[in-house]
């Protein structure tokens, strides 16, 4: 059985599958330390991982998942590596101990580059689909120039029962109609925990794919050299056509499902297994080839003192610090001051929605890497709400373009966008519309730049309109603050004029973290009575507000019996209006920003004042606003004159479509009115 491939390629992908069985090995003898932190192993499907692992390049980049740590070993990972992230020790060169074991970022001069990769099943598939976007839209604008033969090809891996993900199949979608040049690698060993591809799945891979257009190839995973070969080909179909592919490679599960999940627990077909492992299969085939039975047991003996010797060396190695926890939440970001002119002499006043557009269209004359991307933002509508207007028509549908309806996807690929190095705008047409992508952003968005240690912040801005406006009803008036505020790891604005919105989409973009801005539908024309004032003077193109900056949009001119309110978005309008009833007794702090929070100016004023109010839209009950009413509480307690009120929408499932009912469940400035003045008597 002679092979087509060059015995040095076949020395080395024995040795490092007998590096990987070593590591497998070991980690079973010492169970009781390793399986301190939940680990999956590749025994099984080591033969595809290394035809990937050993081909690819500096220039390409990889989505390894759990079980990968044979395509981690051909890139050029060492097992003592390895070994720190599965015992989770500070100098883990992925996360610092921060995660589990193979779930890599990387991000090193002359290997491929790995964004973070987290632990939800096929959910790395929509960000590295991002990556596959974000090079086609360099090579595109021009912006990037790989010499032939050396263009990047991006790797998605993932075990057969993931692809049964909602997100996978947006993923393939976005893939087949870019035609975007990555490769999805799917490793058919029949099992998801316990629960076999019988009772999982009406088609398997290739069939599923086929669906979306995706060109296929089914191979045995347990052939290295056949393997090998079909990695080779598809690499260079991609790098030449620039066009998706899926390899579907069937292999054995041959280890517990993890660490924390036996085998023998469940497992009905391990001899059947067994009989398909590819250790023994590239042994073979090394012997056939030259290689002698003393070669390969020196390689093999070779392969379990390194791995002995990184073991050991890896358990003495430093655990992480306490003080580490806190590290690398966000990103720094350079503006962290108000500049530039908020008030030009030159300029004239414009409704909320310009101020967004003329951000957006100044952001990119300037940046090159800076695109926007949404439903229907191209260039038939530029926006159900007219705030992407003219910018396709300027900027051309490559930079400008619409998504299918597929939230996770708009959300999720920003990452991908980001790790290339662009800066998407996205945009979720209504808040409402926000759910399906909120996995994305939690686990994907948020996390990168922490559980990355500082390698893969994910610099993006997401566009929410949001607010009850016109009679929406119950799927497009919805207020989403809180549950945002509940992911860590995202900057929140929420502006309630033009200036303020322009100021923190420009300082938005120059963030290096991701960034949801809520726009309030009802702002964005003035045309709700009394939102006058959110119409401003454009603010000059320089100009930026720093995140965690209030403002006070009404200073209260009393010094006895006055109340503070806090608020955002709409509720400024509502109590600005009411503090007309109550001259001189109201102040108003205008949040800008929920996350950061301009604490130190809310707690001054609060404690000026001995008297507050927390103004919201959303439905008060377990809302971001009653969370902001206990910290003021706590921290401004000996200085209030009454307990801190909070007032929001009635606490019902959502807006009712009917204008009465609408009123009647949402604030305005009257009932702010009426609650100002029983807190005043208090």
């Amino acid at each position: 059985m002679s092979s087509k491939l060059p015995k040095d390629v076949l020395k080395k992908a024995y040795s490092l599958m007998c590096t990987a069985r070593a590591m497998s090995d070991i980690y079973e003898k010492n169970k009781e330390v390793t399986s301190k932190y939940v680990h999956a192993t590749s025994k099984g499907h080591e033969a595809i991982q290394l035809a990937v692992g050993l081909q690819l390049t500096k220039n390409d980049w990889v989505a390894p998942y759990y079980r990968d740590d044979s395509i981690l070993l051909g890139i050029g990972m060492t097992p003592y590596e390895l070994m720190l992230q599965l015992l989770c020790k500070k100098d883990d060169p992925f996360s610092g101990g921060r995660t589990y074991y193979s779930h890599p970022s990387l991000k090193r001069e002359d290997f491929p580059k790995i964004p973070h990769q987290s632990s939800a099943t096929g959910m790395q598939a929509i960000p590295t689909t991002g990556v596959a976007m974000g090079i086609q839209y360099q090579e595109n604008e021009g912006l990037t120039h790989p010499k032939k033969g050396e263009q990047p090809v991006v790797v998605c891996s993932f075990g057969d029962a993931a692809i049964t993900e909602g997100e996978v199949a947006e993923a393939f979608q976005m893939a087949a109609l870019k035609k975007l040049p990555i490769l999805y690698l799917v490793q058919d060993n029949e099992w998801d925990i316990s629960a076999h591809a019988t009772e999982m799945r009406a088609v398997d891979a290739t069939h599923y794919a086929k669906g979306f257009g995706l060109k296929t190839y089914t191979i045995d995973g347990t052939d290295f050299t056949k393997s090998y070969e079909t990695i080779h080909n598809a690499f260079q179909e991609i790098r030449e056509k620039r066009t998706p592919i899926l390899i579907h490679a069937k292999v054995p599960l041959l280890n517990h499902h993890t660490s924390g999940v036996r085998m023998e627990w469940y497992r009905d077909d391990l001899e059947e297994a067994r009989s398909r492992d590819p250790f023994p299969k590239l042994k073979a085939e090394l012997l056939s080839n030259g290689f002698s039975e003393s070669d390969l047991v020196k390689i093999e003996k070779e392969a379990k003192i390194k791995v002995e010797n990184d073991y050991q060396k890896a358990m003495k190695a430093e655990d992480p610090n306490p003080e580490d926890l806190f590290s690398h939440d966000f990103a720094p970001t350079p503006i962290v001051e108000e500049k530039g002119e908020r008030e030009p002499k030159n300029k004239y006043t414009t409704v909320m929605v310009d101020s967004a557009l003329f951000a957006i269209k100044e952001l990119m004359q300037k940046h090159p890497e800076c695109l926007l991307y949404g439903q229907d933002v191209g260039k038939r509508l530029g926006g159900v709400f007219r705030e992407a207007a003219t910018l396709a028509d300027t900027f051309g549908d490559n930079r400008v373009f619409n998504t299918p309806i597929q939230e996770a996807f708009i959300i999720g690929s920003t990452v991908g966008m980001s790790a290339v190095g662009l800066k998407p705008i996205v945009e979720v047409q209504f808040a409402d519309y926000i759910w399906p992508g909120l996995n994305q952003l939690f686990t994907e968005v948020s996390r990168s730049n922490y559980l990355s240690n500082g390698k893969w912040p994910v610099s993006c801005i997401i566009r929410v309109p949001i607010g009850a406006y016109g009679s929406g009803g119950p799927y497009h008036s919805s207020s989403v603050e809180s549950v945002l505020a509940q992911i860590r790891g995202i900057k929140i604005a929420y502006p309630s004029t033009g200036a303020d919105l322009k100021g923190l989409m420009k300082s938005a973009y120059y963030d290096p973290n991701p960034v949801v801005i809520l726009e309030h539908k009802g702002l964005y024309w003035s045309k709700i009575k009394g939102t006058y004032a959110a119409k401003t003077i454009e603010p000059s193109s320089d100009y930026v507000i720093p995140f965690g900056k209030g403002r006070i949009a009404l200073e209260a001119k009393d010094t006895e019996n006055t109340i503070c309110i806090i608020t955002y978005g709409m509720g400024v309008y509502w109590a600005m209006n009411a503090a007309k009833n109550h001259k001189g007794k109201v102040e108003i702090v205008d949040l800008r920003t929920i996350h950061p929070l301009d604490e130190e100016l809310v707690f001054e004023r609060v404690n000026k004042h001995g008297k507050c109010l927390v103004l919201t839209e959303e439905p008060y009950n377990n809302s971001f606003a009653q969370s902001l009413a206990g910290r003021i509480q706590e921290n401004c307690f000996r200085n209030l004159d009454a307990p801190v009120y909070v007032m929001g929408s009635e606490n019902l499932p959502a807006i009712p479509l009917n204008s009465t009912l609408e009123e009647a469940m949402i604030p305005n400035a009257e009932k702010v009115s009426k609650k100002i003045g029983e807190i005043l008597l208090y």
